[in-house]
């Protein structure tokens, strides 16, 4: 037993993985339009793409020198008979600065830039698709996001053709220079003074007409520059841990004293290798194709995956603890492994294959763990994940098949290997609740409070820790004669867990699990509550919309209407502080539970502002005379989550949450909104900045 010691990274890095919940960043906005909607066969157009970029932010111009380093914007263009390309994409005059990371001067847009393409119509009914390449960057830290825009112009009616002699001075007019610097006549160079609005709401019954649109303010995000980092590094720790399965760890002597014993071994166990990771990207490849904000807040909101998620981890759950065995169907892993027998390069491609397969059972709610956290509308975030865990799995049958002596210093497999895949099983159960829980709490089903959630946790983390004392034997374990050190020094840290969680039961706030567990006013018997004649204060009206389904944290009053807030506000004349939050938001729970206790914050909070809070994932079905259609997507808006995000999207530009948003009353934002941050000081500061503005307005 003296490999337990991995049980507590194990317990650490699994809950680390399962948190990673991804908030939705999208730096650039891209339209499309034509330069005229109708145009003659044998005319030209221009195509003409605009790009609103958040303040703090800009991107690369095309005319950037790629040998420096960073990724200039460009454009590919899919080939179709029905039009042609004249001359190249035109610009205005990009601002020039001297950036250290690359040792050199770069060619950048802000705010606001219009790129413009001239093409020839050749036919009717043109089709003309392609996408463009590009970086954007944000000048306070330095954090970049690559981007990559599917487009389609549409829309242009195409009239009678004109005569071929007519259309050739028509083309010689209207050709541009092979590159275009500047072009003042027909693309304006954009003032970095101009503001980037969102599309302006004219539907009567639309609620956010309430405030006007407004310029984009790039939230402050902290956390933002190494998020993608921090993904990795966990994705890379978890492909270590999947090592440690028993799925895993005895087919690690078994593969690599097969390469040992083939010509060319050390090429063909590199090529193994690659493999491994060329399969867990392309799963992260197709998962990233798939995803969009559409997709994500489905997948993170709606019953059906929040449940299926919970089966899956349940099932997993008690695999680990020996209940059953999950595996793969005979067929087509045997199938699989008969390829890789054939020998030569594309048998190791299977062998790899076969290993994945094979792994499946252990490393599969690893696996899950990671697309899950990823999800979100972002195509890079799960290939990187998948690529960085593969890689962890990969790096050791290569580095043991350069280096075969390292075998002998391996632990045999053994009972060691049937105690990790047991705590597996108690984590599974527990991680299982999380997906139950938001679940609950969108669809206001109250089965799962955080008193009864707590219960859970408690009873699995105990049993446990009893576990790590060899008091509760499973059906594949040893008999524990004596209990090793490690053994006791992991039992004594889950079991003082435990008991951390057990004031939880009647009111503690236990901010550390902030994120993990139901809202503190879930709670049926709280002493911390501050005994109040009602839950809504006289002052603020005997009803407010919304009130008997969202509350609140710290008893602080507010509303969850938009237009009711405002209304109060221009009453009692205070800025109006927004929460646009989620039942599902681990950050919004941290911030909650972390941040807004502090004394200065919630002193702020309680006098100075009238508190709005906006869940964007509730599920409630509003009356239909509340629906409309959204200016943003054309769509139906018809729960309460949907119409507090459009209004989120539409008047702020922004769909992360946690975000804040201090605003007059008229809904304008007085200072830049801010994101997760859990320095007290900071909001603090933030606060009393918007106070100071709108005093100031």
């Amino acid at each position: 037993m003296k490999h337990s010691p991995f049980l507590f990274l194990v317990l650490c890095l699994f809950l680390a993985v399962s948190s990673a919940f991804s908030q939705i960043q999208k730096p650039a906005t891209w339209t499309y339009t034509f330069s005229k909607k109708e145009v003659k066969k044998g005319e030209t157009v221009d195509l003409i793409y605009t790009v609103a970029l958040q303040n703090d932010w800009y991107i690369y111009s095309p005319d950037l020198d790629p040998d420096i380093g960073p990724i200039p914007t460009t454009f590919e263009m899919k080939p179709d008979k029905s039009y042609e390309l004249v001359g190249k994409v035109k610009f205005g005059k990009p601002k020039q600065k001297y950036e250290e990371v690359w040792k050199g001067t770069v060619r950048y847009f802000e705010n606001k830039v219009v790129f413009t393409q001239t093409i020839k119509i050749l036919a009717d009914n043109p089709v003309i698709t392609g996408s463009s390449n590009y970086l954007t960057c944000r000048h306070t830290n330095g954090v970049c996001v690559p981007g990559n825009e599917d487009f389609e112009f549409t829309g242009m009616k195409v009239v009678a053709s004109l005569p071929d002699s007519e259309a050739g001075q028509k083309l010689a007019v209207a050709s541009h220079p092979p590159v275009a610097e500047e072009n003042p006549e027909k693309v304006a160079a954009i003032d970095s003074s101009e503001t980037v609005t969102a599309p302006a709401s004219t539907d009567s019954e639309d609620p956010t007409k309430t405030a006007s649109t407004v310029a984009m303010a790039t939230p402050e995000d902290p956390a933002a520059g190494n998020s993608l980092l921090g993904f990795a590094i966990a994705a890379f720790l978890s492909g270590l841990l999947a090592l440690l399965t028993p799925c895993v760890f005895p087919i690690i002597p078994m593969t690599v004293s097969y390469f040992t014993n083939q010509e060319n071994g050390r090429v063909k166990a590199f090529i193994y290798g690659i493999s491994i990771v060329l399969i867990y990207t392309l799963i992260g490849t197709v998962v990233s194709r798939i995803n969009g904000p559409a997709f994500a807040n489905f997948l993170s909101t709606h019953w059906f995956p929040n449940l299926l998620f919970f089966s899956i981890f349940l099932v997993f759950g008690l695999s680990f603890l020996g209940l059953f065995e999950i595996v793969l169907p005979s067929g087509f892993v045997n199938q699989m492994d008969a390829r890789a027998d054939k020998g030569g390069y594309i048998g190791i491609f299977f062998m790899a294959f076969t290993l994945v397969l094979v792994s499946f059972s252990c490393t599969g709610p690893i696996v899950g763990s990671l697309l899950i956290a990823s999800a979100g509308g972002e195509v890079i975030k799960p290939i990187v994940g998948m690529a960085a865990f593969s890689l962890a799995f990969a790096i050791p049958f290569t580095l043991f098949a350069l280096f075969p002596q390292w075998l002998k210093s391996l632990p045999k497999s053994g009972g060691w290997l049937n105690t990790v895949k047991v705590v597996f099983g108690f984590l599974e159960l527990a991680l299982a609740l999380k997906f139950f829980s938001i679940a609950d709490q969108v669809y206001h089903w109250r089965l799962l409070d955080r008193e009864i959630y707590l219960a859970f946790w408690i009873v699995i983390f105990g049993m446990l820790g009893f576990y790590l004392l060899g008091k509760i034997r499973t059906p594949h374990d040893s008999v524990v004669e004596k209990v090793s050190v490690p053994r006791i020094i992991l039992s004594i840290i889950t079991l003082t867990f435990v008991v951390y969680m057990l004031p939880g039961m009647w009111g503690a706030p236990l901010k550390a699990l902030a994120g993990y567990l139901p809202p503190q006013s879930t709670l049926d018997f709280d002493l911390n509550k501050r005994a109040i004649s009602g839950s809504l204060s006289p002052k603020m009206g005997p009803t407010r919309k919304h009130a008997d389904l969202f509350h609140l944290p710290h008893e602080l009053d507010g509303f969850f209407d938009f237009k009711e807030a405002l209304a109060y506000a221009k009453k009692v004349n205070k800025p109006v502080f927004i929460d646009f939050t989620g039942h599902g938001c681990v950050n919004c729970r941290e911030m909650e539970a972390r941040v807004w206790p502090d004394p200065a914050v919630l002193q702020r909070l309680q006098n100075d502002f009238v508190i709005v809070a906006l869940y964007v994932d509730d599920k409630t079905e509003l009356p239909e005379s509340d629906w409309y259609t959204s200016k943003y997507d054309n769509k139906v808006k018809k729960t309460i989550g949907a119409q507090n995000g459009d209004l989120q999207i539409v008047n702020y530009n922004n769909n992360a949450q946690p975000h804040y948003c201090i605003v007059d009353h008229d809904g304008k934002l007085l200072i830049p909104p801010k994101n997760y941050d859990l320095n007290p000081a900071n909001f603090a500061a933030y606060l009393e900045s918007g106070k100071a503005a709108f005093k100031e307005k």
